[in-house]
Order: C-alpha cells, then structure tokens, then sequence
C-alpha cells in the first residue's frame, strides 16, 4: 500500500516542525508551494490529518498548474482518508483521476475512492448501498490497474465484500426464519445460493433451506438441498446437522423434484452450465 514516505522529503521532523513555525507566521499567500506542502506533510506526521488536508489543498489552490499541485491532490485525499472523512476523500481521489488519469499515481487514487466506501462496510447492518459501490469501485482498480500493486488488495478486500453481501441475506432470512415467515427466507437463502456460491456462508444457506422447505412440507426441494451440501460441503457441520434433519424424516439427501435446486445442482455439482 501507498504509504505516506512515498511522498515525504527526507527532513528531520524537528527541522520541518521549526520551518512550519515560521512559515505560520507568513501569510500562505506569501509561501510557496513547496513551504506550504512541508506543512502538509508536518500536519500528518503529528496526527492532524484535517489540518494537513487543508494544507495541501491550500498548495492546489494557489499555484493550480505546479507539479506540486498534482502531488498536493493526491496526498490531500490520503489526509482526508486518515481523518476518515470519507466523502472528501474520495471528491479528492475522483478529482485526482479526472485531472491526471495517465499519471503513475492514477491506480493509488482510484483505490484510496474504493476504500472511502469500502472501510464503511465493517458492520453487517450498515447501508449495502456502500458494499455495493465498494465492490465497483474495486472492480475498477483490478481491470484497469491489474499489474499494480494495489490489485492484489483490491482482490481480497472485493471478495471480502462480497462475502459481507452475502452475510447481509443471511443475517434477513435467519431474522424471517426465525417468524415462520418460510416463503419469505427461502427467498433470502436462495439469492446466497444462486449468487454468492463462492463465499462461506453457501453451507448454511443450503442447511436453512432444508428447515425451511422441511417445514413447508417440501420435500422435494428439501432434499435437493441436502443433496449438494453433501456434495460439496460434506466436511461441515451444515451438513452434518442437515443430514440428521433429512434422515430423522426418513428422507435422503438426493435430487428429487424439479424446483430451482435442481438446476443449481446441475451447475455446482455436475457443472452443467444452462
């Protein structure tokens, strides 16, 4: 990851610190670029990432067409990303990417815009809207920049948010489980099922779709359902659990009927994709 040194000059803390006194004591339009940067750049080293944010944006703003001015962008989205001031982050970083899309530091601004939505994502119960806007945001660092170094990261944290989807339906569909609401969560499980085969909560889903389908007096589809978690996920305690459900029923985990399932079964099992 971009770290700040990337873009620091090799000064003393205590030198710049003391020039910074100085330079406070003069008017910043009476500073140049390269004295009101230094403060940017001292403002971070110290904590103050919303001091140093307007600091570089101070330096864009008074000599707009200098090299600086570009470097002073960049490092103002990443200042306004420390103080988690997200929405400046990323006008800064979209700015950045507007303004200078073939510079070496295009990949860097465009994953410091997937991070100001992405590092909101950490709680299950926060808006998808964000998860959602992560996951192209991403998507966009991968395909455009897949040989920087920023790609990798981009990778997992996109399948991390795809996973956090994918927790979300679950998170409804225990809720409306829970209520005997059975049409209701067989549709949540289903979206993990047909969308979200890849990450980890594929096992649980199928499990509930068995109690659910089981308590309808489904049993069709109940035991399509045990059929590919036996296939594929027979180590888990999903399937464990579903097994015993489906046998103290004197039911098997095999296909049967010809619901949605039976086609799921065809492409995770069998891979048959049609």
């Amino acid at each position: 990851m971009l770290s700040v040194r990337h873009f620091l000059f090799a000064t003393a803390i205590v030198a710049v610190g003391a020039g910074c006194s100085r330079n406070q004591e003069v008017p910043l339009e009476d500073q140049s670029a390269e004295q009101i940067f230094r403060q940017g750049e001292f403002q971070l080293e110290v904590g103050k990432a919303d001091d140093a944010a307007e600091f570089f944006g101070e330096v864009e703003r008074l000599y707009p067409y200098s090299e600086l001015a570009k470097r002073a962008l960049i490092m103002q989205a990443f200042a306004y990303h420390e103080d988690s001031d997200y929405e400046n982050s990323r006008a800064a970083a979209q700015r950045y990417i507007d303004f200078y899309p073939a510079d070496e530091d295009a990949a860097y601004a465009q994953y410091l815009l997937a991070l100001s939505y992405y590092d909101q994502i950490d709680e299950v119960g926060r808006d998808q809207g964000l998860t959602f806007q992560a996951l192209q945001a991403l998507r966009t660092v991968i395909e455009r920049y897949p040989d920087s170094e920023y790609a990798r990261s981009s990778i997992l944290k996109f399948d991390l948010a795809f996973d956090h989807l994918a927790a979300k339906e679950m998170e409804i569909g225990r809720y409306y489980l829970k209520r005997n609401h059975f049409a209701a969560s067989i549709n949540r499980f289903r979206v993990v099922v047909e969308q979200f085969q890849t990450t980890t909560h594929t096992p649980e889903a199928l499990y509930r779709l068995i109690e659910a389908y089981l308590s309808l007096g489904l049993t069709d589809e109940a035991q399509t359902a045990g059929a590919i978690l036996g296939h594929n996920y027979q180590s888990t305690e999903w399937y464990d659990d579903g097994y015993t459900l489906l046998t103290g029923r004197g039911l098997r985990t095999e296909v049967a009927g010809d619901s949605w399932l039976r086609q799921v079964y065809r492409q995770m099992v069998r891979g048959e994709w049609l």
